[in-house]
Protein backbone atom coordinates (compact mmCIF):
# COMPACT_ATOMS: atom_id res chain seq x y z
CA UNK A 1 0.00 0.00 0.00
CA UNK A 2 1.23 3.65 -0.78
CA UNK A 3 1.32 6.27 1.78
CA UNK A 4 -2.33 8.04 1.31
CA UNK A 5 -2.79 10.43 4.29
CA UNK A 6 -3.26 13.96 5.34
CA UNK A 7 -3.32 16.48 7.39
CA UNK A 8 -6.15 19.51 8.38
CA UNK A 9 -5.97 22.24 6.43
CA UNK A 10 -7.10 25.23 9.37
CA UNK A 11 -9.42 27.50 7.77
CA UNK A 12 -7.76 30.18 9.89
CA UNK A 13 -6.51 32.82 7.22
CA UNK A 14 -3.41 34.07 6.56
CA UNK A 15 -0.51 34.23 9.00
CA UNK A 16 0.65 37.32 10.56
CA UNK A 17 4.23 38.31 9.51
CA UNK A 18 4.26 36.03 6.44
CA UNK A 19 5.05 36.85 3.35
CA UNK A 20 1.66 36.38 1.13
CA UNK A 21 2.17 34.98 -2.74
CA UNK A 22 5.66 33.18 -1.99
CA UNK A 23 6.92 30.32 0.38
CA UNK A 24 10.12 30.80 2.74
CA UNK A 25 12.44 30.37 0.09
CA UNK A 26 11.20 33.35 -1.92
CA UNK A 27 8.99 30.66 -4.36
CA UNK A 28 5.76 31.80 -6.10
CA UNK A 29 2.93 29.45 -6.42
CA UNK A 30 2.10 29.27 -10.01
CA UNK A 31 1.29 25.98 -11.46
CA UNK A 32 -0.89 23.90 -10.05
CA UNK A 33 -1.26 19.68 -11.12
CA UNK A 34 -4.61 18.11 -10.47
CA UNK A 35 -4.69 14.39 -10.70
CA UNK A 36 -8.13 13.39 -11.64
CA UNK A 37 -7.88 9.82 -11.04
CA UNK A 38 -5.57 7.54 -9.05
CA UNK A 39 -6.63 4.68 -11.70
CA UNK A 40 -4.10 3.71 -15.19
CA UNK A 41 -4.74 1.27 -17.61
CA UNK A 42 -0.46 1.00 -17.80
CA UNK A 43 1.64 -0.49 -15.35
CA UNK A 44 4.99 1.38 -16.12
CA UNK A 45 7.42 -0.31 -13.39
CA UNK A 46 9.20 2.70 -11.83
CA UNK A 47 5.53 4.46 -11.64
CA UNK A 48 2.64 1.97 -10.77
CA UNK A 49 4.14 -1.35 -10.62
CA UNK A 50 2.24 -4.84 -10.67
CA UNK A 51 3.50 -5.72 -7.58
CA UNK A 52 2.27 -3.12 -5.74
CA UNK A 53 -1.19 -2.27 -8.28
CA UNK A 54 -2.29 -5.59 -8.96
CA UNK A 55 -5.89 -6.87 -9.52
CA UNK A 56 -6.68 -6.48 -5.67
CA UNK A 57 -5.26 -2.76 -5.13
CA UNK A 58 -7.83 -1.01 -3.47
CA UNK A 59 -8.12 2.15 -5.58
CA UNK A 60 -10.17 5.46 -4.29
CA UNK A 61 -14.25 5.03 -4.66
CA UNK A 62 -16.40 7.51 -6.33
CA UNK A 63 -17.47 9.25 -3.58
CA UNK A 64 -13.70 10.16 -2.12
CA UNK A 65 -12.98 11.89 -5.56
CA UNK A 66 -13.31 15.22 -6.20
CA UNK A 67 -16.34 16.45 -8.24
CA UNK A 68 -15.72 18.14 -11.60
CA UNK A 69 -17.60 20.80 -9.51
CA UNK A 70 -15.42 20.54 -6.77
CA UNK A 71 -12.42 20.69 -8.64
CA UNK A 72 -13.84 23.89 -10.81
CA UNK A 73 -14.37 25.62 -7.90
CA UNK A 74 -11.12 25.24 -6.31
CA UNK A 75 -8.96 25.76 -9.56
CA UNK A 76 -11.01 29.33 -9.38
CA UNK A 77 -9.69 29.68 -5.91
CA UNK A 78 -6.05 29.10 -6.80
CA UNK A 79 -6.09 31.12 -9.81
CA UNK A 80 -7.15 34.07 -7.36
CA UNK A 81 -3.60 32.80 -5.43
CA UNK A 82 -1.65 33.43 -8.33
CA UNK A 83 -2.08 30.22 -10.47
CA UNK A 84 -1.64 30.76 -14.28
CA UNK A 85 -1.12 27.29 -15.67
CA UNK A 86 -3.52 23.89 -14.63
CA UNK A 87 -2.15 20.65 -15.65
CA UNK A 88 -4.81 17.35 -15.66
CA UNK A 89 -2.68 14.11 -14.74
CA UNK A 90 -3.79 10.79 -13.27
CA UNK A 91 -2.98 8.22 -13.15
CA UNK A 92 -4.19 8.24 -16.69
CA UNK A 93 -6.68 11.21 -16.65
CA UNK A 94 -8.20 10.19 -20.30
CA UNK A 95 -10.19 7.77 -18.11
CA UNK A 96 -12.21 9.59 -15.95
CA UNK A 97 -15.86 9.63 -17.57
CA UNK A 98 -16.96 12.80 -19.05
CA UNK A 99 -13.61 14.61 -18.58
CA UNK A 100 -14.54 17.05 -21.60
CA UNK A 101 -17.39 18.23 -19.48
CA UNK A 102 -14.07 19.43 -16.82
CA UNK A 103 -12.20 20.69 -19.46
CA UNK A 104 -14.98 23.23 -20.72
CA UNK A 105 -15.52 24.03 -16.77
CA UNK A 106 -11.74 25.15 -16.33
CA UNK A 107 -11.21 26.64 -20.29
CA UNK A 108 -13.57 29.07 -19.02
CA UNK A 109 -11.62 30.79 -16.18
CA UNK A 110 -10.17 33.86 -17.62
CA UNK A 111 -5.77 34.13 -18.68
CA UNK A 112 -5.46 29.95 -17.42
CA UNK A 113 -3.47 28.31 -19.41
CA UNK A 114 -4.89 24.21 -19.26
CA UNK A 115 -2.92 21.93 -20.32
CA UNK A 116 -3.24 18.00 -20.06
CA UNK A 117 -0.42 14.81 -19.60
CA UNK A 118 -1.58 11.56 -20.79
CA UNK A 119 0.24 8.04 -21.72
CA UNK A 120 -1.30 8.40 -25.07
CA UNK A 121 -3.62 5.40 -25.27
CA UNK A 122 -6.81 6.86 -25.74
CA UNK A 123 -5.52 10.33 -27.55
CA UNK A 124 -6.45 9.19 -30.81
CA UNK A 125 -10.14 9.20 -29.98
CA UNK A 126 -10.26 12.24 -27.56
CA UNK A 127 -8.16 14.43 -28.94
CA UNK A 128 -10.66 16.46 -31.29
CA UNK A 129 -12.91 16.40 -28.24
CA UNK A 130 -10.52 17.65 -25.67
CA UNK A 131 -9.71 20.24 -27.87
CA UNK A 132 -13.00 21.68 -29.04
CA UNK A 133 -13.50 21.37 -24.97
CA UNK A 134 -10.77 24.23 -24.65
CA UNK A 135 -7.33 22.14 -24.24
CA UNK A 136 -4.46 23.89 -25.32
CA UNK A 137 -1.93 21.57 -24.87
CA UNK A 138 -1.58 17.87 -24.36
CA UNK A 139 1.96 16.22 -23.13
CA UNK A 140 1.91 12.28 -23.85
CA UNK A 141 4.23 9.99 -22.14
CA UNK A 142 6.58 7.76 -24.67
CA UNK A 143 9.43 5.64 -23.22
CA UNK A 144 10.43 4.27 -26.65
CA UNK A 145 9.92 4.32 -29.99
CA UNK A 146 10.85 -0.42 -30.53
CA UNK A 147 8.12 -2.18 -29.45
CA UNK A 148 9.48 -4.82 -27.57
CA UNK A 149 10.78 -2.39 -25.31
CA UNK A 150 7.60 0.07 -24.99
CA UNK A 151 5.64 -2.62 -24.24
CA UNK A 152 7.92 -4.02 -21.47
CA UNK A 153 8.04 -0.42 -20.08
CA UNK A 154 4.09 -0.42 -19.85
CA UNK A 155 3.81 -3.96 -18.67
CA UNK A 156 0.18 -4.46 -20.36
CA UNK A 157 1.32 -5.31 -23.74
CA UNK A 158 0.66 -2.32 -25.38
CA UNK A 159 2.15 -1.31 -28.66
CA UNK A 160 3.64 2.02 -29.50
CA UNK A 161 1.83 2.69 -32.89
CA UNK A 162 -1.18 2.86 -31.06
CA UNK A 163 0.43 6.09 -29.45
CA UNK A 164 1.90 7.33 -31.83
CA UNK A 165 -1.73 7.66 -33.41
CA UNK A 166 -2.41 9.75 -30.62
CA UNK A 167 0.00 12.30 -31.11
CA UNK A 168 -0.87 12.67 -34.62
CA UNK A 169 -4.39 12.93 -33.73
CA UNK A 170 -3.46 15.92 -30.79
CA UNK A 171 -1.25 17.50 -33.60
CA UNK A 172 -3.82 17.29 -36.23
CA UNK A 173 -6.29 18.77 -32.94
CA UNK A 174 -4.47 21.77 -32.45
CA UNK A 175 -3.06 20.21 -29.35
CA UNK A 176 0.27 22.00 -30.43
CA UNK A 177 2.82 22.32 -29.51
CA UNK A 178 3.18 18.58 -28.26
CA UNK A 179 5.64 17.24 -25.93
CA UNK A 180 6.79 14.25 -25.30
CA UNK A 181 7.81 12.35 -21.73
CA UNK A 182 10.86 9.96 -22.02
CA UNK A 183 11.93 8.57 -18.41
CA UNK A 184 15.29 7.40 -19.03
CA UNK A 185 15.74 4.20 -16.74
CA UNK A 186 19.63 2.63 -17.38
CA UNK A 187 20.09 -0.54 -18.84
CA UNK A 188 16.11 -0.59 -19.30
CA UNK A 189 15.46 1.62 -22.23
CA UNK A 190 18.63 4.06 -22.39
CA UNK A 191 19.53 2.50 -25.70
CA UNK A 192 16.13 4.04 -27.36
CA UNK A 193 17.58 7.87 -26.70
CA UNK A 194 18.94 8.52 -30.15
CA UNK A 195 16.17 6.59 -32.08
CA UNK A 196 13.81 9.40 -29.62
CA UNK A 197 15.68 12.16 -30.49
CA UNK A 198 15.50 11.23 -34.47
CA UNK A 199 12.03 10.83 -34.87
CA UNK A 200 11.01 13.90 -33.28
CA UNK A 201 13.47 16.30 -35.07
CA UNK A 202 11.69 18.77 -36.66
CA UNK A 203 10.95 16.84 -40.10
CA UNK A 204 7.60 15.96 -41.91
CA UNK A 205 4.41 15.01 -39.60
CA UNK A 206 6.92 15.62 -36.10
CA UNK A 207 7.57 18.89 -36.98
CA UNK A 208 7.88 21.11 -33.86
CA UNK A 209 7.45 18.15 -31.35
CA UNK A 210 9.60 18.87 -28.12
CA UNK A 211 11.34 15.31 -26.63
CA UNK A 212 12.23 15.92 -23.32
CA UNK A 213 14.48 13.01 -21.21
CA UNK A 214 13.50 12.58 -17.56
CA UNK A 215 15.78 11.07 -14.91
CA UNK A 216 14.78 8.45 -13.44
CA UNK A 217 12.99 9.62 -10.03
CA UNK A 218 12.57 8.05 -6.84
CA UNK A 219 9.03 8.54 -6.45
CA UNK A 220 6.74 7.32 -4.09
CA UNK A 221 8.19 3.80 -2.66
CA UNK A 222 6.79 0.84 -4.48
CA UNK A 223 9.05 1.14 -8.15
CA UNK A 224 12.34 0.15 -6.44
CA UNK A 225 14.50 3.07 -7.03
CA UNK A 226 18.34 2.55 -7.58
CA UNK A 227 20.75 5.51 -7.90
CA UNK A 228 22.94 3.08 -10.26
CA UNK A 229 19.53 2.93 -13.03
CA UNK A 230 19.90 6.47 -12.87
CA UNK A 231 20.77 8.26 -16.52
CA UNK A 232 22.54 11.75 -15.50
CA UNK A 233 21.26 14.07 -18.02
CA UNK A 234 24.37 15.53 -18.95
CA UNK A 235 25.22 11.96 -20.83
CA UNK A 236 22.08 12.14 -22.71
CA UNK A 237 23.01 15.80 -24.06
CA UNK A 238 26.20 14.66 -24.89
CA UNK A 239 24.67 11.17 -26.54
CA UNK A 240 22.55 13.18 -28.88
CA UNK A 241 24.93 16.56 -29.17
CA UNK A 242 27.27 14.15 -30.41
CA UNK A 243 25.08 12.98 -33.58
CA UNK A 244 23.14 16.30 -33.99
CA UNK A 245 24.90 19.33 -31.70
CA UNK A 246 23.05 21.08 -29.46
CA UNK A 247 22.89 24.89 -28.16
CA UNK A 248 22.10 25.53 -24.42
CA UNK A 249 18.42 27.75 -24.56
CA UNK A 250 16.77 29.92 -22.24
CA UNK A 251 14.46 28.82 -20.38
CA UNK A 252 10.78 29.91 -21.26
CA UNK A 253 9.54 31.03 -17.85
CA UNK A 254 10.26 31.05 -14.05
CA UNK A 255 10.37 27.48 -12.45
CA UNK A 256 10.73 26.23 -15.87
CA UNK A 257 11.83 22.24 -15.02
CA UNK A 258 13.26 21.23 -18.20
CA UNK A 259 16.43 22.56 -19.20
CA UNK A 260 16.72 23.49 -22.73
CA UNK A 261 18.71 22.49 -25.64
CA UNK A 262 17.92 23.52 -29.24
CA UNK A 263 19.46 22.14 -32.26
CA UNK A 264 22.79 23.43 -33.93
CA UNK A 265 21.00 23.06 -37.41
CA UNK A 266 17.51 24.36 -36.51
CA UNK A 267 15.37 20.92 -35.96
CA UNK A 268 13.86 22.18 -33.23
CA UNK A 269 14.90 21.42 -29.71
CA UNK A 270 14.87 19.01 -26.99
CA UNK A 271 14.49 19.50 -23.02
CA UNK A 272 16.44 17.27 -20.18
CA UNK A 273 14.51 16.53 -16.60
CA UNK A 274 17.52 16.70 -14.38
CA UNK A 275 15.62 15.88 -10.85
CA UNK A 276 18.23 13.64 -9.56
CA UNK A 277 21.65 15.10 -10.24
CA UNK A 278 21.08 18.98 -10.77
CA UNK A 279 17.96 19.41 -8.58
CA UNK A 280 15.40 22.47 -9.75
CA UNK A 281 13.78 23.69 -6.01
CA UNK A 282 15.13 26.56 -5.75
CA UNK A 283 12.82 27.69 -8.39
CA UNK A 284 10.10 25.37 -8.04
CA UNK A 285 6.54 26.66 -7.95
CA UNK A 286 4.41 23.60 -8.44
CA UNK A 287 1.54 22.84 -5.86
CA UNK A 288 -0.51 19.62 -6.70
CA UNK A 289 -3.60 18.11 -5.85
CA UNK A 290 -4.49 14.84 -5.51
CA UNK A 291 -7.75 12.87 -6.77
CA UNK A 292 -9.28 12.51 -3.51
CA UNK A 293 -8.97 16.50 -2.67
CA UNK A 294 -5.51 16.64 -0.48
CA UNK A 295 -3.35 19.05 -1.31
CA UNK A 296 0.86 18.38 -2.08
CA UNK A 297 3.78 20.96 -1.91
CA UNK A 298 6.14 18.85 -3.48
CA UNK A 299 6.14 15.50 -5.64
CA UNK A 300 7.97 13.83 -3.46
CA UNK A 301 5.89 14.42 0.11
CA UNK A 302 4.92 12.31 2.69
CA UNK A 303 1.76 13.80 3.31
CA UNK A 304 -0.76 15.81 2.13
CA UNK A 305 -3.16 18.80 3.77
CA UNK A 306 -7.01 17.77 3.01
CA UNK A 307 -8.78 20.64 0.85
CA UNK A 308 -11.38 18.09 0.62
CA UNK A 309 -12.17 18.67 4.21
CA UNK A 310 -12.84 22.74 3.61
CA UNK A 311 -14.24 22.30 -0.08
CA UNK A 312 -17.32 19.92 1.90
CA UNK A 313 -17.30 21.70 5.04
CA UNK A 314 -19.18 24.33 3.99
CA UNK A 315 -16.27 26.79 3.74
CA UNK A 316 -16.40 30.58 1.83
CA UNK A 317 -13.40 30.71 -1.27
CA UNK A 318 -12.60 33.70 0.79
CA UNK A 319 -11.91 31.34 3.75
CA UNK A 320 -9.91 28.51 1.54
CA UNK A 321 -8.01 30.88 -0.17
CA UNK A 322 -6.52 32.45 2.95
CA UNK A 323 -5.77 28.91 4.23
CA UNK A 324 -4.14 28.43 0.90
CA UNK A 325 -2.45 31.00 1.43
CA UNK A 326 -1.15 29.95 4.75
CA UNK A 327 -0.13 26.83 3.82
CA UNK A 328 1.88 28.01 0.98
CA UNK A 329 4.08 30.76 2.82
CA UNK A 330 4.64 28.07 5.78
CA UNK A 331 6.29 26.04 2.33
CA UNK A 332 10.05 25.04 2.33
CA UNK A 333 10.17 21.73 0.76
CA UNK A 334 13.72 21.15 -1.01
CA UNK A 335 13.87 17.01 -1.23
CA UNK A 336 15.78 17.04 -4.28
CA UNK A 337 18.62 19.22 -3.19
CA UNK A 338 18.48 17.07 0.35
CA UNK A 339 18.45 13.75 -1.55
CA UNK A 340 21.56 14.66 -3.86
CA UNK A 341 23.47 15.58 -0.52
CA UNK A 342 22.29 11.82 1.10
CA UNK A 343 22.61 9.95 -2.08
CA UNK A 344 20.01 7.20 -1.57
CA UNK A 345 19.68 7.50 2.03
CA UNK A 346 16.72 9.99 2.35
CA UNK A 347 15.09 7.87 -0.28
CA UNK A 348 14.79 4.61 1.61
CA UNK A 349 13.99 6.08 4.64
CA UNK A 350 10.86 7.92 3.82
CA UNK A 351 7.47 7.05 2.74
CA UNK A 352 6.61 9.10 0.27
CA UNK A 353 3.45 9.66 -1.37
CA UNK A 354 2.73 7.20 -5.00
CA UNK A 355 3.64 9.21 -8.19
CA UNK A 356 -0.05 7.76 -9.40
CA UNK A 357 -1.57 9.56 -6.87
CA UNK A 358 -0.72 13.39 -6.94
CA UNK A 359 0.26 13.30 -10.65
CA UNK A 360 4.35 13.88 -11.69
Amino acid sequence: MDARRAATIPASGKIAGDAVGVDRRGRPMRDLRISITDRCNFRCTYCMPKTVFGRDYPFLPREKLLSFEEIARIARIFVAQGISKIRLTGGEPLLRRNIERLIEMLASIPGLELTLTTNGSLLSKKARSLRDAGLQRVTVSLDALDDPTFRKMNDVDFPVAQVLEGIAAAEAAGLAPIKINMVVKRGTNDHAILPMARYFRAAGANAGHIVRFIEYMDVGSSNGWKLDEVMPSAEVVNLISAEFPLIASDPNYLGEVAERWRYRDGGGEIGVISSVTQAFCANCTRVRLSTDGSLYTCLFAQRGHDLRGLLRGGQSDAVIGDALAALWSRRSDNYSELRTAQTTELSTELKKIEMSYIGG
